[in-house]
């Protein structure tokens, strides 16, 4: 599973749509099996967004929203700004972390993002 990769689909509005729900601009986000991209995708954010696909597959689907939002209400309960909590989750802390190491995916352990602060 450490070699699956997610479908990509550039050049979307989903993503467009989705920012006016988020406190970010989201420029690409995995749902699953997919990402898609308002945009064609460079490596670093493929990269970033194949490690959430990673996630996934660790914590299924249901599983990964849970944390994920978990993680938001948690930190946003803490700090009161949903940009910092945002930056919080531990979903993000791992993929921004290790976005610009293109080869970070082969040797990643996996679980291990469950360890940190949540």
């Amino acid at each position: 599973m450490n070699n699956w990769k997610p479908i990509f689909i550039e050049n979307s509005k989903i993503p467009i749509w989705l920012s006016k729900f988020a406190p970010i601009e989201i420029e690409a986000i995995t749902l699953g099996f997919f990402v898609i991209s308002k945009n064609e995708m460079n490596e670093v954010l493929r990269n970033h967004e194949t490690i959430h696909f990673q996630q996934y597959l660790e914590t299924g689907f249901i599983g990964f929203v849970f944390i994920y939002l978990y993680d938001w209400l948690l930190t946003l309960k803490n700090t009161g700004d949903p940009i910092q909590a945002y930056y919080g989750i531990r979903a993000e802390l791992e993929a921004y972390e290790h976005q610009n190491d293109l080869e970070y995916l082969s040797k990643r352990k996996r679980y291990e993002w469950l360890q940190s602060n949540g």
